[in-house]
């Protein structure tokens, strides 16, 4: 087929219709896992094995199996048990949104509880230390020394993780959510033009990303003192060699 830019641009408005579905279904499912992620993190660094083998368990059974079956076995496999159909949870459980939201949850929260456990075992041993000799403890330690030092460790890892639950979105359209790539599935099967279709989605995925990672690397440069002075010290480093010179 020819090179039509008036179907490239009607495709492209059309798609952007299901970019507030697809953010959606990546906030909620990155909220709710985070939560998750958080204790089953927590879980993974306790020193009681029964904490921590159920937490290994569950990521492993998770980080192990395609995003796509624990998308199936949410949607399909939960109404085999009368228990739920029966339940207050049926009226939520029927419905794929909600489904693609627990599927997803689940499935980010296991890889982001082992991004959050690096972070937390990143933190240097001495600072703990001298933050309980100047008399924290407990609560004020993790949250003044503890958390602070993890979330700079973690957040390039975990910025790539929320790239990967909205790209991850686009599974959603499997159990007939018209996301974006639910709907180019519908132009497709109308125009016959995959090429352009897909095209259109893919750019639209790239913005959306683009943004979450220029987001993300901001954040990182306002986190870390040592990179937002890199500009003042490297100029410093040269004018000193300057005068030596």
């Amino acid at each position: 087929m020819p090179f039509n830019p008036a179907f490239l641009a009607e495709t492209f408005m059309t798609l952007l219709k299901g970019v507030p579905l697809a953010f959606q279904l990546a906030l909620l499912s990155i909220v709710a896992g985070g939560i998750l992620a958080f204790g089953l993190a927590l879980m993974r660094v306790s020193d009681r094995w029964w904490l921590d083998r159920p937490a290994q368990f569950y990521i492993f059974v998770f980080r192990g199996t395609p995003l796509l079956v624990q998308i199936y076995i949410v949607y399909y496999g939960l109404s085999q048990f009368p228990a739920l159909r029966y339940s207050f949870l049926w009226p939520f459980l029927r419905e794929a949104y909600w489904c693609a939201i627990i599927a997803l949850a689940l499935n980010t929260a296991a890889y982001s509880a082992e991004i959050i456990r690096g972070g937390l075992l990143s933190v240097p041993a001495g600072q703990v230390e001298a933050a309980r000799a100047c008399g924290m403890s407990g609560p004020l330690l993790f949250r003044r020394i503890i958390m602070p030092l993890a979330l700079r460790q973690m957040l390039p890892a975990y910025s790539n993780e929320i790239i990967l639950m909205v790209k991850s979105t686009a599974l959603a359209s499997t159990i007939t959510l018209m996301e974006i790539t639910g709907i180019a599935a519908k132009l497709i099967s109308e125009s016959y033009r995959p090429v352009e279709v897909f095209v259109c989605a893919g750019a639209i995925y790239l913005a959306i990303n683009f943004i979450i990672a220029r987001f993300f690397a901001g954040l990182e440069t306002i986190m870390s003192p040592e990179r937002r002075n890199l500009p003042a010290t490297a100029a410093a480093a040269d004018k000193r060699e300057e005068i030596h010179a």
